[in-house]
């Protein structure tokens, strides 16, 4: 068993097309979805998926039966890729990224921290969130402008993958964080990130779906909440978040395509959240919406 590429090419639309069906049947259980240019002349595109703990066989009958008739006509190539941690391998060759005050790098990079800057080192691990994302660096950004601003009494970071957001928030208020996700290789590395950057006691990580759990009513409610995750599942637990902050809150989300704005604002403002500041990098999309106040 091992991780499997499953390439789907096709013209430019149906390609896309394709993408978006396999974005919405398997992008929620973990599993990266990309569609990309693949000819020089730009007529082909690929539709790319990676599966995990299956063989080739089973992962291409798995696409072929998730798409069914809309995609009978596009090739489909299914290979097995070698058994590497990919984010380490790919931490190898990346620079240091600067977001507002926060400077993240890897151990390699140490010697670039600037003087006055909130450094933080993340390691090669196996969850999301280095700063080098649009998603990520997005919300690092809002995050140093909020806290720059006023002070925040009990903070989320919901989706922390390495523990990046709840890292630099821990960092830049000098108070606790409570840092979830739905991945307990996340939570373990969110909490060894934390005390390699001497925030290990402001920083809990727990590993939980969604927002029911009683350690969100236990820490909450939150008067501050960034949650760098996908849309579908931003969307399916707006009540819940909603619940669970202040009257008077603000609410950071990315993870987000330029495409998925209106949608993430409708369900949002059901529940009292107003747009506040908007800002695209990298092709992805951060929100900050607030409920009950003036725009930070």
């Amino acid at each position: 068993m091992s991780t499997v590429r499953v390439r789907i090419t096709a013209e430019e639309l149906e390609a896309k097309r394709i993408y978006e069906l396999l974005a919405r049947d398997f992008e929620d259980d973990g599993n990266p979805v990309t569609v990309f240019e693949s000819s020089p002349d730009g007529r082909e595109w690929t539709a790319e998926i990676l599966l995990f703990d299956m063989s080739v066989d089973d992962a291409a009958a798995l696409v072929r039966d998730r798409l069914g008739a809309d995609a009978f006509a596009a090739p489909l190539e299914a290979v097995p890729l070698d058994d590497i941690n990919w984010v380490e391998k790919s931490l190898e060759g990346l620079s240091p990224v600067s977001a507002g005050r926060f400077f993240v790098h890897g151990s390699h990079d140490r010697d670039k921290r600037p003087f006055n800057a909130l450094a933080i080192e993340i390691e090669a691990a196996l969850a999301f969130g280095t700063g080098h994302h649009g998603t990520t660096a997005g919300c690092l950004i809002e995050l140093d402008r909020l806290l720059s601003r006023r002070s925040y009494r009990r903070i989320l970071d919901l989706g922390t993958g390495t523990g990046v957001l709840a890292i630099a928030a821990a960092k830049r208020a000098r108070q606790r964080v409570l840092a979830s996700d739905i991945d307990p290789v996340a939570t373990l590395t969110t909490q060894a990130n934390a005390r390699h950057n001497q925030v290990g006691p402001l920083v809990r990580a727990v590993t939980a779906a969604g927002v029911d759990a009683r350690v969100f009513a236990e820490n909450g409610p939150f008067d501050l909440v960034v949650a760098n995750i996908l849309a579908r599942p931003l969307m399916r637990m707006a009540a819940a978040l909603g619940r669970r902050m202040t009257r008077e809150a603000t609410l950071v989300l990315s993870g987000l395509r330029v495409e998925d704005g209106p949608r993430i604002l409708f369900a949002y403002g059901a529940q009292g959240f107003h747009l506040a500041r908007r800002q695209e990098r990298d092709g992805w999309l951060t929100l900050t919406l607030v409920r009950g106040r003036r725009v930070p």
